[in-house]
């Protein structure tokens, strides 16, 4: 039965997508601004149309499942996502007024996790009881993974360009890769819309069975993918200005070769980890991509203190959200 908390919870779900897309739009056009290939207005644009593209590919959802599932069924209820949305956009907009590149899905994820949590305390159970560890343990596992693995396939990346192109002309190999970075970023651009929007699917597709409006996940109806990517396409074209410049440039000075490396390096993790149903932070693997590129000038090229407190927002991210999850679910549960 479709009811105004229903209503509240989809709009929020979908506002949340939103702010995503904004706050993330510095993983997708930060090296491509920072090396001027394109013009900030020209690379929101870019990196939005591909945004909505991987609507028409990703269509298996295997990533919305995984979300769906964080939380186990039995203690899901629409307050439950209610305060994690409230607690996820509260965080994501906090992230992105600092200019602090934080990961929106595990915001997302921790705001679920822990409003769950907190109604299974409430009501006697332990709060472990609530949350499926599997699915939980894997997300947690690629905070750590996604960077690594990003960094590594980006450093491969940047040798092997180097060694093709070390007989090139300078000039010629610039003009050739600024026209690859457009490639690049605009693949970087579409698995990061087919990972994130995703995760709204799985926490709208999760409020619909629990107000018993559809029966499974399979049944989820067509306007809920279609909402999502419009969201996160529409919130992209509205930037993240003070993220691309941490993105762009604070980390390390990027060239368009090494912009190349750096998104191709970020795309391929992104799509490894769709096919295999992983929500995994766009921000951790792009930035990990690009501390690749610059340890592949020199380990000082990187400037470490960013990076640093960049990992230390990324850890605080989950614990925070569920926190703030949990004091918003308490709050509801006993003020309704």
């Amino acid at each position: 039965m479709v009811t105004t908390l229903l209503v509240v919870v989809v709009i929020l779900a979908i506002a949340f997508d939103y702010i995503n897309g904004f706050h993330d739009a510095a993983n997708s056009i930060a090296t491509v601004v920072s090396t001027k290939v394109l013009t900030p207005f020209q690379a929101v644009l870019w990196a939005a149309l591909f945004n909505f593209a991987a609507y028409f590919y990703f269509t298996d959802h295997k990533v919305a499942n995984t979300v769906a599932k964080t939380v186990i069924e039995h203690y899901i209820t629409l307050e439950v996502i209610l305060a994690g949305l409230i607690a996820a956009i509260i965080w994501n907009l906090l992230t992105w007024w600092y200019g602090i590149p934080s990961s929106s899905s595990h915001t997302l994820i921790g705001g679920f996790a822990g409003a769950g949590m907190t109604y299974a305390l409430i009501t006697g159970a332990s709060p472990l009881d609530a949350v499926n560890m599997g699915y939980v343990i894997k997300i947690i596992s690629f905070i750590v993974l996604a960077p690594i693995i990003g960094l590594v396939i980006s450093v491969v990346l940047t040798l092997i360009i180097i060694n093709i192109c070390r007989n090139a002309k300078p000039s010629t190999a610039e003009k050739w890769f600024k026209r690859l970075q457009l490639v690049s970023s605009a693949a970087l651009s579409f698995f990061h819309g087919g990972n994130d929007a995703q995760k709204v699917m799985g926490i709208i597709a999760t409020a619909l069975i629990a107000a018993k409006v559809i029966p499974n996940f399979e049944a989820m109806p067509w306007w809920v993918p279609v909402s999502c990517y419009s969201a996160i396409s529409l919130g992209t074209m509205s930037g993240g200005w003070k993220i691309v410049k941490t993105m762009g440039s604070k980390i390390t000075k990027v060239t368009a070769l090494e912009g190349v490396a750096a998104e191709g390096a970020g795309a391929i993790t992104l799509g490894i980890t769709e096919h295999f149903g992983i929500p995994v932070s766009t921000t951790h693997t792009i930035t990990g991509s690009i501390v690749g590129v610059g340890v592949v000038k020199s380990v000082s090229a990187v400037r470490w203190g960013v990076t640093i407190n960049l990992i230390w927002a990324w850890i605080l991210t989950i614990p925070v959200s569920a926190t703030l999850a949990a004091i918003i679910y308490a709050a509801i549960y006993y003020f309704k």
